[in-house]
């Protein structure tokens, strides 16, 4: 007589009653970090807004956030508005607009529906700042920033991050020497154009002492991942300029 456990029908159950308890296994320990990620998300988005405005703890060349306690209340004193973007000026207030997934809203634009723009309006030394989140592709995976501005859409502080790029080269996006170079940067041209910020090798200008050439020095070996940059600048802060333009400029 065959043993019951070498039948089919008994593989068979046993692989569906593992796939349910695994499946359930997963789903229990998701759910229980949820609140944990979602707290991390927080922070982290919190933090990245905060670093483009200029409020963080840098170092005298390395970049740090406000410290995972503060982040909560800093965020609190500086930011003053969270607006919600669409249809290029219908804006709403909503204290939540941080939480707002922008490669989602990304891909939503790309089916035709419609793209929720978050901007977030900070107060510090008597300066209004504007901050946007935006998000592109670099050599190998995506890249993304926090990028500050006032009503003239001249930068004023930037956070770049990336997924994937190489080492030494590409990640160097999320260094202070390359960030700070986007301060005083202006994002239209002489004649008020919208234009972007070019990441150029050729710009002759190595101290970026030139704000008003829509160019800063580009990293050495990472061609690609800078190109990726100023694309992202382009593509997506030219979104914002309905929004800015109803804003009162000097």
């Amino acid at each position: 007589m065959s043993n019951k456990t070498d039948s089919n029908i008994y593989t068979i159950l046993f692989a569906i009653g593992m796939v349910v308890v695994v499946g359930s296994l997963l789903a229990f320990v998701a759910q229980t970090l949820k609140p944990t990620i979602d707290e991390n998300k927080r922070i982290e988005k919190q933090q990245n807004i905060l670093y483009a405005m200029g409020v963080n703890e840098n170092e005298e060349s390395s970049a740090v956030f406000i410290a995972d306690d503060k982040v909560g209340a800093e965020f609190q004193k500086y930011i003053t508005k969270q607006l919600i973007i669409t249809n290029e000026t219908n804006v709403v207030e909503d204290d939540q607009a941080y939480l707002i997934d922008i490669k989602k809203e990304q891909s939503n634009a790309k089916e035709g529906k419609e793209r929720r723009l978050p901007l977030f309006i900070g107060e510090k030394d008597g300066k209004t700042f504007y901050v946007a989140p935006i998000r592109g592709k670099g050599l190998w995976d995506a890249v993304w920033a926090y990028v500050a501005m006032d009503a003239n859409m001249v930068v004023q502080g930037a956070y770049f991050d990336h997924k994937g790029e190489t080492a030494g080269l590409g990640a160097n996006i999320k260094e202070r020497y390359f960030m700070d170079d986007f301060i005083g940067e202006h994002l239209k041209d002489a004649s008020g154009n919208f234009t972007g910020i070019a990441i150029s090798k050729s710009n002759g200008d190595p101290l970026n002492n030139d704000k008003t050439d829509n160019e800063v020095d580009a990293i050495a070996g990472a061609t690609i991942t800078g190109d990726g940059v100023a694309a992202m600048i382009k593509s997506e802060l030219r979104l914002y300029v309905p929004y800015f333009n109803t804003l009162k400029t000097n």
